[in-house]
């Protein structure tokens, strides 16, 4: 995987970049169409025997990168893919911030294969892994975090996406007198943060997609810490695509080892706009400034990267 990493951060560069005419604009579908389309162009020029194990949709929702699309030349590894081309549509769209192109890769069967659907997630950093507990009682989770942390309940800063859905959560969490930090978009940002100690994010929590959860997942055991994760069903069909999937147990919780069973992942992202640890795109005499980071599972080292791409003018 590690000789992957620098094609994979081609491909978030490059699908960043296409974004750009769109940011601002309003229009969703431009945007997404124009990430997802330089995203498969760019990875189906690797040496790779890729396949999107988690991600937008089915095959009839192309031409978003799919679950099952097979990405790659054919040749070399086999990877399991989990993509959002766009994480923060609405904010690239609006000209805001917490928008970025992300990926993660893991050796094949390392990556949770599940449909698109809701997720509920928890994560920590390094000094709080293994003192979580997805199906405890909340109290009990931040106690734990808190003790793991050398603080106080009420010193903890716990993020959470600003939904309606969230409100059980956001009351119950300053009950006890801990900090709730609310965000709008880019849950796979404020996940990761979890592991960055300048940012001072003592957990994360929230419901929302389970491909973002995924790519999470993997972020935060490149960097040492926690995640687990509950799949919401909303129906049936739901339950019966998880056990198609191979997912005895959809309702059960899921430890980090079931999201990602290897050291052996990557992941990888760009800025499209600024947020909390890369910063936007920027044009600058001639050339497009990308801001990324890279990380990989086995040295749990983080990277950032800073590329120029010459801007091509038609004569």
């Amino acid at each position: 995987m590690q000789s992957l990493l620098l094609d994979f951060l081609k491909v978030t560069e490059t699908a960043a970049i296409a974004t750009i005419p769109w940011v601002g604009s309003g229009n969703k579908v431009a945007a997404d169409g124009a990430a997802t389309n330089a995203m498969r162009r760019q990875l189906n020029q690797m040496m790779m025997r890729g396949t999107v194990v988690i991600g937008e949709g089915e095959i009839d929702e192309a031409p978003m990168l799919y679950i099952g699309e097979k990405l790659g030349t054919g040749n070399g590894p086999e990877v399991d893919i989990a993509v959002d081309p766009i994480e923060g549509t609405t904010p690239t769209v609006n000209g805001q911030s917490n928008a970025i192109t992300v990926i993660a890769a893991a050796a094949k069967g390392s990556l949770l294969h599940a449909p698109d659907m809701y997720m509920q997630k928890l994560a920590v950093g390094p000094q709080a892994k293994g003192k979580i507990d997805i199906e405890a009682p909340l109290e009990d989770n931040l106690k734990a975090v808190a003790r793991a942390n050398g603080k106080e309940v009420s010193e903890l800063n716990v993020l959470i996406q600003d939904r309606a859905r969230h409100e059980p959560f956001i009351k119950e969490i300053r009950s006890f007198g801990a900090k709730v930090h609310l965000f709008n978009d880019g849950d796979v940002i404020y996940a990761a943060g979890t592991c960055m100690e300048n940012l001072n994010i003592d957990m994360f929590l929230g419901i929302g997609g389970a491909p973002e959860g995924v790519l999470g997942a993997v972020a935060v055991r490149c960097l040492g810490g926690e995640m687990q994760a509950k799949l919401l069903p909303r129906n049936d069909e739901e339950l019966r695509r998880c056990k198609e999937m191979g997912i005895t147990d959809p309702e059960g919780p899921l430890r980090h080892h079931q999201l990602v069973d290897s050291d052996d992942c990557i992941f990888v992202a760009t800025g499209i706009t600024n947020n909390m640890f890369l910063n936007g795109i920027k044009t600058e005499g001639g050339n497009n400034i990308t801001h990324s980071i890279l990380v990989n599972g086995k040295e749990q080292q983080l990277r950032y990267v800073e590329s120029r791409y010459t801007i091509f003018q038609a004569v």
